[in-house]
């Protein structure tokens, strides 16, 4: 079930939340195994959140998740409840404190199933870099779901929670959202509140909601915005009703269709599947035009410097000295380098190695500042194209998902899975991943629609006219 048929059926009394999230729990107890989708779930916890969301309906309680269970990504602080970032250095935190979005879901009455697996401290594109084992994709357990938010794109598409919450810094939720045919979207950078979320590259992190409907994305997009005092970066604009503009013709929509993202290296079944999305836009009145976006090519190289820069100033904080893990040194110094040593993984040392060396003396212009000029010629190009058209499609991922392990000993190729998203967090506009097809051996495929900053209202509104057209996102995994 969607949020929408959720919360239909608990306000005409078919359904309670407790049949809800017993079926749900029973759901995750079959699957778990196999996928792996969960770091925590919050069995018992879950229950008692059920009772409180049935009293308040006794007494006339209409908030838009009252009773719904959802599913956070683990690396999303939930007061009283571990987030671990699926790292061992955070393994035991519990936090002292809640994250707005989480906040903001309590307050609309949402049951919290779990927290979700993810690459460790959100950098992986296939949640293999987890400590607590690796995510299996529903459609092929064989494969990978994507990353980071691969946790919470497996869960929703397995039918193990409702919906859920995930976070993007270069593709973490469109990606797997794509590998997994779901729907995911990432939210212009300051349309939501990035307090409670545990730093990765804070210039390019947005939490955003993974869901089997882009109806129930502009639901929980309704929920989570707006400013917060608490995040400096969170926008002070006014937060529309997403869910208003679905069903509105897309007739005169002028669609972008880059260039540089159908060249050599994507795969043909992706290709065929995006242009029959394109055709079946244009059948629904919109006008395909084509663009350019000239430094694409650069964008991943841009990224992995930005983003381990910025990795590399916050990660500097699991010491061992005021939370975590802590393994003793002879001194403050062997302390550090043994903490540091036993609670990280080697994706998360990668990046903090690359992006020390970035920010060190004597390179710091040679890389950081130069790919902050890059980043400014990347987010003009978004500029300029938006001045011709309302929005751009294209392909989520170059390929559909790949084997487990195929790529965990080639870095490069696991960090080109992300060609297609990365562009979107460096220019902080907003991105969506809607399933489009499948290949031949039935894999997901996801179509990519971008949109002007604090524009989500647009790329929701083609969404829905697409996925209302086709049938796609009623397709459920064998599993």
């Amino acid at each position: 079930m969607t949020i929408e048929e959720s919360k239909g059926a608990i306000d005409k009394g078919d359904i309670t939340p407790s049949d809800l999230t017993n079926d749900l729990l029973q759901r995750i107890s079959g699957v778990e195994e196999k996928l792996r989708a969960f770091v925590t779930v919050n069995s018992e916890e879950a229950l008692i959140q059920v009772k409180m969301a049935e009293e308040r309906l006794k007494k006339g309680g209409k908030q838009a998740l009252q009773g719904i269970p959802i599913a956070v990504k683990d690396n999303i602080c939930t007061e009283g409840f571990r987030t671990t970032c699926s790292s061992k250095i955070l393994e035991n935190f519990v936090p002292p404190y809640e994250s707005t979005v989480t906040r903001k879901l309590k307050e609309s009455g949402y049951i919290l199933i779990g927290k979700t697996n993810l690459d460790e401290f959100a950098m992986g594109s296939s949640t293999e870099n987890s400590a607590f084992g690796h995510t299996r994709n529903p459609w092929d357990i064989s494969r990978v779901p994507g990353g980071s938010s691969g946790g919470s794109a497996a869960a929703v598409a397995a039918d193990m929670c409702i919906a859920a919450l995930g976070s993007d810094t270069g593709g973490s939720i469109r990606q797997p959202a794509a590998f997994c045919g779901v729907v995911g979207l990432k939210p212009t950078y300051g349309r939501v509140s990035r307090y409670g979320l545990v730093a990765f590259a804070s210039s390019l992190d947005q939490i955003g909601p993974i869901t089997k409907t882009v109806k129930d994305s502009a639901i929980l997009l309704n929920i989570i915005s707006g400013h917060d005092p608490y995040d400096s970066t969170s926008a002070n604009l006014p937060v529309p009703d997403y869910t208003s503009v679905l069903g509105e013709s897309i007739k005169g929509i002028k669609i972008g269709i880059p260039k540089e993202f159908f060249a050599k290296g994507l795969d043909s079944e992706v290709e065929d599947s995006v242009k029959k999305a394109v055709k079946e836009l244009e059948s629904l009145g919109a006008l395909p035009v084509e663009i350019s976006l000239p430094h694409t090519e650069y964008a991943v190289a841009v990224y992995y410097i930005l983003a381990t820069s910025e990795a590399s100033s916050n990660l500097a904080r699991y010491d061992g000295v005021k939370y975590g893990l802590r393994v003793e040194g002879k001194d403050l110094l062997d302390m550090y380098m043994k903490t540091r040593e036993a609670g990280l993984g080697a994706e998360v040392k990668r990046r903090i190695i690359l992006g020390t060396y970035a920010l060190s003396s004597g390179y710091y212009d040679a890389f950081y500042k130069k790919a902050q000029q890059v980043r400014t010629l990347i987010k003009q190009d978004f500029d300029k194209a938006f001045e011709k058209v309302d929005a751009i499609v294209t392909p989520t991922t170059p390929t559909p998902a790949f084997k487990a392990g195929e790529k965990t000993n080639d870095p490069l190729q696991m960090y080109l899975a992300d060609i297609f998203t990365i562009s979107v967090n460096l220019a902080g506009v907003p991105g969506i991943s809607i399933p489009c097809g499948f290949t031949s051996n039935n894999l997901p495929v996801g179509l990519q629609i971008i949109g002007k900053q604090f524009d989500e209202e647009m790329i929701l509104k083609i969404s829905y006219a697409y996925e209302q057209s086709t049938n796609w996102h009623k397709k459920k995994p064998p599993l």
